[in-house]
This record gives structure tokens, C-alpha cells and sequence, in this order.
């Protein structure tokens, strides 16, 4: 019953914001439709709670550092955009292409200034991450990125990618690794719901400058170990994350995209 009214409550909600963020990118400037987006998110989060009796517990902003810089987070839940941009009043992030297929949301994407990149990655991907990145960079902002590219199973991880290195490099821009339990209680896309407390914990940050083996083992390490501590205090069970291969669909368009970029 949770998960259908929560169902009910996650489409009225975001068809009201979505034609009323597509209003609002007919307006000069990102303010406007800047704050019909953090209604969204929090409107969102709220939801979560009253509906599907999620409530959301934020850790570690005293670890926050001040002006601009990178949040990278651990991918496990659709829920998780929603939690991490309701703590942010001006927050850029990095997107898959596939949500431009939505009505409405190509526009409202690029007034945001969302980070919009092809999914299979590739130069291309890199080359998009890049500059758009440097557009958020110059204008102060913080930016949220999924350095797994994909939504993990409880437990699960894939392979983290390295645009999150590029541009911590590029900018000389700090890093924050987020840790998370949301998909214990909204698995992936799943329609189910499970009430209960989930947990978003910013962890310290990590400084610009370092090797990229060095930065990579690090974020990956700081996300993995406290996602697997925070999913052991929920259940009360140990968790050892095994590694999920890219879906072999996306290797070969990843590797066509490659081949065509060295042509």
C-alpha cells in the first residue's frame, strides 16, 4: 500500500514541477527555474517519508568545504538525486542523455545547466563532461556526478569512471565522497518501497592534485567502505561489495564511439 501511494504521489509531483519548470525556463536567467527544481527535490523527499515512511538522515555537512567542489556519490537508488540536490540551493549535476527522451525536460535540462553526457561514455563523453563542466566551474557552483555511471544493487558496484578525476584535475576543484544506504529502502527503480531511515553521509573530502590511481583508489575505497558500514548498521549484517561487469551492450557502443573517435 506504501509503494502504491508513494507511486501516486512521485507522478503527481513531478508532473506538476516538470510543466511548471518548462514555464519557467521561458523566463531570462536560472533563477526561476532553479527554484522550481529544489522545490522538486524536496518536495520529493518529503514524499519519501509521509508516503512511503523513508525518512532521510543527513550526515557529515560539517565536512563540507567552502565555495566550489565535487560531490561524488555512491549510485544505488532513483531516490538519490532527489535526496542529494535538496540539500544544495544551486547545484549543477551530471546526467545520462537518456533523460532528454522525457517531454519537456531537454529544455529545462540546459536552462538548469545540467551536465548532460552520452551514456556509453567515450571522447565524445569526455569531451561534453569537459565543457560543461568548465561553464559550472566559472560560475561557482557546486557538482554533483555518479561516478559508477549506473544504478547498483545493495552490495553491488561497478566500475567507477574517471571524469570525476578529469575535473577534480582540470579545475583544482576538492571532492566529496557520499556514502548511502537510500537503496535498502527504494532499490534501484523498483516499484517497492520499504520504510525505514536512510542515510547520506558526506565523507571527508578529498584534495585536487593527486595521481589519478591514487585519487581513483581513494574515492573508491572511502565510498565503498562507508556504503558497506552504513548498509551493515541498517541490517545488521556484514557487506562485502562485489564488482558488476558493464552491461555488454554498452561495452560495444562505448567501443564503437572509441573506434570512430580514432578514425
Amino acid at each position: 500500500m506504501r509503494s502504491i501511494a508513494f507511486a501516486i504521489a512521485y507522478w503527481a509531483i513531478t508532473i506538476v514541477h516538470v510543466l511548471a519548470a518548462a514555464a519557467a525556463a521561458l523566463a531570462p536567467g536560472r533563477g526561476a527555474v532553479r527554484r522550481v527544481s529544489n522545490r522538486y527535490a524536496r518536495r520529493m523527499v518529503w514524499a519519501m517519508r509521509v508516503f512511503a515512511g523513508i525518512r532521510l538522515e543527513v550526515r557529515g555537512r560539517e565536512r563540507l568545504p567552502q565555495g566550489a567542489f565535487i560531490i561524488a556519490a555512491k549510485h544505488q537508488s532513483w531516490g538519490d538525486g532527489f535526496c542529494a540536490y535538496s540539500q544544495f540551493e544551486d547545484l549543477a549535476f551530471v546526467t545520462g542523455n537518456h533523460l532528454e527522451r522525457f517531454p519537456l525536460l531537454k529544455g529545462v535540462l540546459a536552462k538548469l545547466g545540467a551536465i548532460v553526457v552520452d551514456n556509453c561514455g567515450g571522447p565524445e563523453a569526455r569531451r561534453a563532461l569537459a565543457a560543461s563542466a568548465a561553464e559550472a566551474h566559472k560560475e561557482g557552483r557546486k557538482i554533483l556526478i555518479y561516478p559508477e555511471g549506473h544504478l547498483a544493487p545493495v552490495g553491488q558496484r561497478y566500475r567507477y569512471r574517471t571524469g570525476v578525476f578529469h575535473m577534480a584535475r582540470d579545475f583544482q576543484m576538492p571532492v566529496v565522497p557520499v556514502a548511502t544506504n537510500l537503496g535498502l529502502f527504494w532499490p534501484q527503480q523498483k516499484f517497492e518501497k520499504r520504510p525505514g531511515t536512510a542515510v547520506l553521509e558526506f565523507l571527508e573530502p578529498i584534495p585536487a592534485g593527486l595521481p589519478r590511481g591514487e585519487f581513483m583508489a581513494r574515492l573508491e575505497e572511502a565510498v565503498e567502505s562507508r556504503t558497506a558500514e552504513l548498509v551493515a548498521e541498517a541490517t545488521g549484517q556484514p557487506v562485502t561489495p562485489s564488482v558488476l561487469a558493464i552491461p555488454e551492450a554498452e561495452q560495444a557502443q562505448a567501443a564503437a564511439a572509441e573506434a570512430k573517435a580514432s578514425a
